[in-house]
């Protein structure tokens, strides 16, 4: 709404979100490269400083130059804690003799990320209601602000720097462990391909107003399938043996829900993405279990770049697909790659 009312035209918008995805692309294994040989803990430090930078050009600035260099600003910040943030709490949690922990730590970081979504979307409109779209701004690069000292309260027992180490060493390094660990390689293509299938969470409202929902329904529903991908982040760290079996019962339970065309299939729709989020924790922890300290930074961006591309494709699937069927026989569809994900995560083991 920001955009439109500012005078953006439907394509100018559009252009935006490229803008905002060609620079994760850009920015995302480079940012690995540079927590891996400098400080993981500076990149939590100015990952946020950046997005609320970005917030605040969209709120006193509202052009269209401004809305763009905003996005990069907030593209390049989501890279730089991509990757860093897992890097550092498992290798800190490891020095601790507390690695078990880690699956537990990120799934409820997740969760609480979700809730916080979810209430900031509720507060919205009143916000919105007393000061219009500066005070939304103004609040947005206040949170965004107070991610700063957060992200410099995280230990980081290695210090800043690898001791002469450069980006082409480190870089070496990741490659050499993909091509000679056909675990990691696994690891890898299960992180992206769980990951990366959860773009489908855009097509929710659509999904839910081909069951013949009321439009006043509509949001109701996807925000029960909000509150189950929430729920599947709390348990994050629980049952991890049980990964590839419940991630294929996921797959039967999207298939099923979206299948059935009614209202009432959302239910086994929102069970599916809980264990979809869950899973996503299980395959990071067991990627992050079988890389090194050295290039672990750099090989979790490698995933996040991986996640995008499978968005991607997703988002290009999707809408290839809805010149031919519904949004329902297409969810049902999608949910062919988490079982074929399950039988990789078995085979991982």
């Amino acid at each position: 709404m920001l955009f439109a009312d500012a005078g953006l035209s439907a394509a100018q918008i559009s252009s935006l979100f490229v803008i905002w995805s060609v620079t994760a692309f850009v920015v995302e294994v480079p940012s690995g490269l540079w927590a891996d040989v400098f400080s993981r803990r500076l990149l939590l430090v100015i990952a946020p400083a950046l997005t609320g930078a970005g917030y605040a050009l969209w709120t006193f600035f509202p052009t269209y130059v401004f809305f763009a260099l905003g996005f990069v600003l907030w593209g390049t910040g989501g890279s730089l804690r991509s990757g860093a943030l897992q890097a550092l709490v498992f290798d800190e949690l490891e020095r601790a003799g507390a690695s078990g922990a880690y699956a537990r730590l990120i799934g409820r970081s997740q969760a609480a990320g979700m809730t916080a979504a979810m209430a900031a979307t509720a507060l919205a409109a009143p916000v919105m209601q007393l000061g219009g779209y500066r005070a939304v701004g103004v609040a947005s690069v206040a949170v965004c602000l107070l991610g700063v000292p957060v992200g410099r309260s995280f230990p980081e027992s290695r210090g800043r720097g690898r001791h002469g180490e450069n980006y082409t060493e480190v870089l070496r390094e990741g490659l050499a462990e993909i091509r000679g660990a056909p675990a990691v390689r696994r690891c890898l293509a299960v992180v992206m391909a769980v990951s990366g299938v959860d773009a489908l969470d855009e097509y929710l409202p659509l999904l839910a107003r081909a069951t013949g929902a009321a439009a006043v329904t509509v949001p109701l529903l996807v925000l029960l399938v909000t509150a189950g991908r929430t729920a599947g982040g709390w348990l994050g760290g629980r049952g991890m043996r049980w990964a590839a079996p419940a991630l294929a019962a996921g797959s039967v339970c999207l298939a099923a829900g979206a299948g059935i065309g009614r209202p009432a299939g959302f239910v086994l729709v929102a069970v599916a993405f809980g264990v979809f989020q869950w899973a996503t924790v299980a395959a990071d922890l067991r990627l992050q279990e079988r890389i090194s300290d050295r290039s672990r930074a750099t090989l979790t961006s490698m995933a996040g770049f991986g996640t995008e591309v499978v968005a991607v494709l997703t988002f290009a699937g999707y809408a290839l697909g809805s010149s031919w069927t519904g949004p329902g026989p297409l969810f049902v569809l999608a949910a062919v790659p988490y079982a074929l994900v399950a039988l990789v995560m078995w085979r991982t083991g």
